[in-house]
């Protein structure tokens, strides 16, 4: 069917909101538009569905969020034979909507749907998963992406994301269903009644936090040493949950950041919620100013991964990702190891485009570290697999350069909730000695060596863009550079064809085929380029080693102009 067919069935088909009516009407006589939401159908893959909200097969709607859920259930139904699926959502715009009708779906084709009765953070959707011994689970999220996107995430009977097998199967499974009249749907109040849609307890939110605060290491550390904080959850998911676990450690002087506290799917005052950047931060930063607190925590829209800012003097610096996972991970070990509880070979685990400073400080200590390709969702499987192997008490840490950290095995996804715990338990352990987190990271720059990991996104929007991505990587595998900046590239690893070829030699990568290609360059440093797996974008991570910080981002800003050129943009 063309676009323009597929346009106008939706154009005559009877659609249930009206607002999809309107916007279509809207955009009669414009092909560009009409081009750009009916091109193609959202794609299911290991990440769910993303895209932006609104009327097409291109789009995020109840339409498209029904038939992926038949997909799954197609699915479900096919490997079980029956089953149930744990449903949560955050504060997006029509989160809860599209949550309620993934549930009706479930339950009209015999599926037992828990959903819970509020937004919630999506390791709590993981966690229900497990807990509730269910066979999936759905988190209606777009997590950082601007308001006008939403998304659904897809989970295992084990907690963790979809693997690319079910992906594939529950996309075979979407194709065979008519977007309209080949999926089922239950009237939501007839599957309560008949209990085909269960409403999740404050039980098990209990159990959930509860299973949080077990990882705790000092949980009097934080009264003791009198810790204050400024937090936002960036009008999302988190605020329930952080404060009460922050309630339970002792942090008694809590400040909400007013504009940022309630739930908001329109983001007002951030319009790229993610924590990561600092104009989401910035509200928090103003109300720092006049708290004068020790951290400043910021957990995204759907809490799974969080930021941080610390006080040092008068001012407040934003910690990256790889310098919070390098300093947790440096404080689990000592802490645990002063305790007594540290576990024999224990075991790290991050992805490869993570600091390797982590290896420095692991092989220091004993620590085992593993390398993994990019996305949560991996090292999820390995915890699972010291699981099987009855080793899970040897996982200590596992973390990723982008905000993302989880320190038990309770649920199989990164957890903002317990990072934010144990942000808080070292930000106060260290103020106790009269140090902060940048004391504590300076002396291990000093320690282990400078460490400089920056990120570029380049977006390619639009219908061609997956076409231009495509012919940029496949550029950057078939016309690698002799050198980049003046650094000789000693060797160029490509994930799609599993082989690192340095000098001639080529070995293989023992990890599964993804579409990254890695570049490493004398003196240590690696660039690394993928496609992001939920947006438009291609990400090129710089991982600098210097002699000192000057030098390392000279060299970062040399890199960067020469890959940006390379890649045409």
């Amino acid at each position: 069917m063309t676009e323009k067919a597929s346009y106008q069935r939706w154009l005559e088909y009877p659609l249930e909101d009206p607002a999809l009516k309107e916007e279509l009407l809207s955009i009669k006589g414009k092909d560009e538009e009409i081009f750009d939401r009916f091109y193609r159908e959202l794609e299911f893959g290991t990440g769910g569905l993303r895209g932006v909200l609104g009327a097409g097969s291109n789009r995020m709607n109840i339409y498209t969020v029904r038939r992926a859920t038949q997909g799954m259930a197609g699915y479900l139904l096919e490997k079980y034979g029956s089953g149930a699926v744990a449903i949560s959502y955050d504060s997006r715009n029509n989160s809860e909507l599209f949550a309620r009708e993934c549930a009706r779906v479930l339950a009209a084709n015999g599926l037992r749907a828990h959903l819970y009765r509020q937004l919630m953070p999506t390791p709590a959707l993981s966690f229900a998963v497990r807990d509730l011994h269910c066979q999936a689970g759905i988190m209606i999220t777009a997590s950082h992406n601007p308001a006008k996107y939403n998304g659904y995430k897809a989970y295992g009977e084990d907690g963790c994301q979809m693997t690319e097998e079910a992906a594939a199967a529950v996309m075979e499974h979407m194709q065979r269903a008519d977007l309209f009249d080949g999926v089922k749907v239950k009237g939501f109040d007839e599957a309560l009644a008949d209990g085909s849609i269960v409403y999740i307890g404050e039980d098990l939110i209990g159990r959930y936090l509860d299973a949080v605060y077990a990882q705790s290491v000092d949980g009097d550390i934080c009264r003791e040493a009198g810790l204050s904080v400024v937090y936002t959850p960036l009008n999302g998911a988190g605020n329930l949950c952080v404060r009460r676990i922050l309630d339970r450690i002792g942090v008694e002087k809590v400040y909400p950041v007013k504009e940022q506290e309630a739930p908001d799917g329109n983001f007002p005052t951030c319009p790229y919620p993610n924590p990561e950047i600092r104009e989401a931060l910035q509200k928090g930063l103003e109300l720092c100013q006049e708290k004068n607190p020790d951290l400043l925590l910021a957990t995204d829209p759907d809490c799974d991964r969080v930021g941080i800012a610390v006080r040092q003097g008068g001012e407040y610096r934003l910690l990256t990702g790889n310098e919070v996972g390098v300093l947790l991970t440096d404080y689990l070990i000592r802490t645990k190891k002063a305790a007594g509880t540290l576990a024999k070979d224990p075991i790290v685990i991050k992805t490869i485009v993570t600091t390797s400073m982590i290896d420095a400080l692991a092989k220091d200590n004993g620590v085992e570290v593993v390398n993994v390709l990019t996305g949560f969702k991996y090292i999820g499987e390995q915890i699972l697999y010291l699981e099987q192997k009855g080793e899970e008490g040897r996982y200590l840490f596992g973390f990723e350069e982008s905000y993302g950290y989880l320190s038990g095995t309770y649920v199989r996804d990164k957890d903002a909730v317990n990072a934010a715990m144990l942000i808080c338990e070292m930000a106060a352990a260290y103020k106790k000695e009269g140090r902060t987190l940048v004391d504590v990271l300076d002396g291990l720059y000093a320690r282990y060596g400078t460490f400089l990991n920056t990120q570029a996104s380049f977006t390619c929007e639009g219908a061609s863009g997956m076409e231009r991505m495509n012919e940029i990587m496949e550029a950057l595998r078939g016309q690698a550079p002799a050198e980049i900046c003046g650094l000789k590239r000693l060797w160029l690893a490509d994930y799609l064809a599993s082989e690192k070829d340095e000098g001639g030699v080529k070995t293989e990568i023992c990890l599964p085929k993804s579409n990254v290609v890695e570049y490493g360059l004398e003196g240590g440093s690696v660039i690394v380029v993928r496609p992001s797996g939920t947006e438009p974008k291609i990400k090129v991570y710089f991982m600098i080693r210097g002699e000192n910080q000057e030098s390392a981002q000279a060299l970062e800003g040399g890199l960067r102009k020469a890959m940006t050129e390379k890649m045409g943009f």
